[in-house]
């Protein structure tokens, strides 16, 4: 009986790790779906993980509230999207070297913010965040109970927005309206849509969405702030809408994946302490690479993602 007690001790740690390394990813995954699928390839959502994380930190910081760090965190990931939005969908800029630029933007503000705010580290003290709220009777069930009704409001968010989400894309006039501009943005002006004023709200929304993936990791994985601390989970996201489909439900199964190759890395590196850490941390990059050669050719991007939208036609 305690051998059976210990394993399912150890596939409820197991699976916690995969779903809580994978709500980063997920919250910004779904903010990419909907940008892409309006027509807006947002390669910055490495950048907007960042800068939620930064603006999660310093809420803590100045008020000692949780909910004002996530608030803030939305706001700097609206702020940060919206010139994003203004390049790609405005001025016609190639929205891959507009992504990058937000990506190396945010990385180096951050950086230099948080010298300032935080000291020459770089690096905040131990802020407060939010606490796991159990469910009762659900968070004790066996082996699921701990990992899908023992988490912290952040989760239980992503649980709600994940269906949302899905049926707003598939169900409403609004999701059909995206998909259309990302499709054949032509056909969409021609029925009365604005497709500048769709792929502003998207953008600007999975900024606001990538952020509070940057404030989970602050306000419910690490309670502290450090540079660089998104850590490529923005990229990974890329990979997860990729391997979803431009499907919110599949972007989110995508990141579970890539969470619990994550998961894996990190005991693998706890059983094998001889092994230098950093072969067992490129897994996930690893996968992701693997996963995106795999379905290369196989999923189909919005026809009109990337392109920039011209009502004069010229």
């Amino acid at each position: 009986m305690s051998d059976i007690a210990g394993w399912i001790h150890f596939f409820t740690t197991f699976l916690n790790s995969t779903l809580v390394l994978s709500v980063p990813i997920a919250f910004a995954a779904l903010g990419g779906v909907f940008s892409e699928r309006s027509g807006v390839f947002n390669i910055g959502l490495e950048g907007l993980i960042i800068m939620g994380a930064f603006g999660a930190a310093l809420g803590v910081m100045l008020t000692g509230e949780p909910f004002a760090g996530l608030l803030l965190a939305m706001l700097f990931g609206a702020l940060l999207a919206l010139p994003l939005a203004v390049m790609a969908v405005s001025l016609g800029v190639n929205q891959l070297v507009a992504g990058i630029a937000i990506n190396i933007f945010a990385l180096g503000l951050t950086s230099f913010l948080a010298r300032l705010t935080f000291g020459r580290e770089g690096t905040s003290r131990m802020l407060s965040g939010f606490e796991n709220i159990p469910i009762p009777g659900l968070s004790s069930l066996p082996l699921i109970g701990p990992v899908l009704f023992d988490q912290d409001i952040l989760v239980y968010l992503l649980f709600v927005l994940v269906p949302i989400l899905y049926y707003v894309m598939f169900h409403t006039s609004i999701g059909l309206n995206i998909r259309a501009a990302g499709y054949n943005p032509r056909a969409t002006d021609t029925a009365g849509v604005s497709v500048h004023g769709l792929r502003y709200l998207c953008v600007i929304g999975s900024g606001v969405l990538a952020s509070i993936g940057g404030a989970y990791i602050v306000l419910s994985l690490v309670s502290t702030f450090s540079e660089d601390m998104s850590a490529g989970k923005g990229f990974i996201a890329l990979a997860a809408i990729i391997l979803g489909r431009w499907s919110p439900l599949g972007a989110f199964l995508a990141c579970l994946l890539f969470g619990f190759f994550n998961a894996l890395q990190l005991r693998l590196q706890f059983d094998y302490p001889d092994v230098p850490y950093q072969i067992f941390s490129t897994l996930p990059y690893v996968v992701a690479i693997v996963v995106l050669i795999f379905v290369a050719g196989r999923n189909v991007a919005p026809t009109a993602i990337g392109r920039y939208y011209d009502r004069e036609g010229h």
